[in-house]
């Protein structure tokens, strides 16, 4: 029993670095993943407006990829900051999102490296269309950095997002878009536009919540030849509690089919949202949505 314990945790914690790149394709130019990380807005009602306030959100995720022959594991902190403002634009509410991102990895059972990932600042809006439906837009930036086993160059980030909150539900979509400024680093390490989308389906009973979520993503064409698109479909399940000014969302996913990331993956996921300051004191801690994404290569 405990070894089979063992071997779940591990199989849970795969997942990330699968879905930040980390395998690459044996031929070819050197593979890089999408710079969100498929699956980063699954629970959350990214279409919905925010009660006006500032709230911090720290998404953590372990996962192992079945790479041959020994296994790919990472561990990926997302600390975010969110300012829900009163601002307001041909109707939409803004918020402004920063996010700092903390990563430790192990590809193909080698020794683990850890550092900082690509900080993303971006502005979202959000539309409120009555009968407990919204939209919202966000675009923005991941920065440049240099930590070497991460992904590194510049990128634009388009997402779109639909909610229906109503009688204790969450259904969401979200599509997210992702362009890089440049896409092949001097080393030859090629970054894909990607298209990823995120879908959550759960249903509140009282402070808990649960119900099914799941989350696709797919490289788009490059002008490289040698490039090995990467994408996979994933599914899984949510539970959540409300502590009160506490909301803490807990979810794993598995790979029900994947394409050239050297194996499926399962995703351990923890999110701890804390409301830091918001206008309205009685209204339970919302969900933030957005958590950031780095992608290991």
């Amino acid at each position: 029993m405990i070894h089979g314990f063992r071997h779940a945790i591990c199989t849970i914690g795969l997942a990330l670095c699968a879905g930040f790149g980390l395998v690459s394709a044996a031929v070819g130019p050197a593979q890089a993943g999408s710079a969100a990380q498929p699956g980063q807005t699954v629970g959350l009602p990214a279409g919905a407006q925010l009660p006006v306030g500032l709230y911090f959100v720290n998404t953590s995720s372990f996962g192992v990829r079945d790479t041959l022959p020994l296994e790919s594991q990472s561990n990926i902190n997302l600390p975010t900051f969110l300012w829900a403002t009163s601002w307001n634009l041909l109707g939409a509410r803004l918020n402004l999102i920063a996010i700092q991102p903390v990563v430790a990895s192990s590809p193909r059972g080698t020794p683990y490296q850890s550092g900082i990932g690509q900080p993303l600042l971006a502005a979202q809006f959000a539309w409120n269309l009555g009968n407990d439906f919204g939209v919202s837009y966000l675009f923005g930036g991941y920065l440049p950095i240099q930590t070497g086993f991460l992904t590194q160059n510049a990128s634009l980030s388009h997402r779109f997002a639909a909610s229906y909150t109503g009688n204790g539900l969450n259904l969401t979509a979200n599509l997210l878009y992702g362009i890089f400024v440049d896409p092949v680093t001097a080393q030859g390490v090629v970054y894909p536009d990607y298209l990823n989308l995120d879908l959550t389906a759960t249903k509140k009973f009282g402070k808990w919540e649960v119900g099914p979520v799941a989350f696709a993503s797919t490289d788009l064409p490059t002008r490289f030849p040698g490039y090995r698109r990467q994408g996979q479909i994933a599914v899984g399940g949510l539970v959540g509690y409300n502590f009160g000014p506490v909301n803490v969302q807990a979810y794993v996913t598995q790979d029900v089919v994947e394409r050239n990331y050297g194996g499926r993956e399962t995703r351990g996921w923890l999110r701890l949202i804390v409301p830091i300051y918001k206008e309205s004191t009685s209204s339970a801690a919302p969900s933030i949505p957005l958590s950031g994404r780095q992608t290991l290569r």
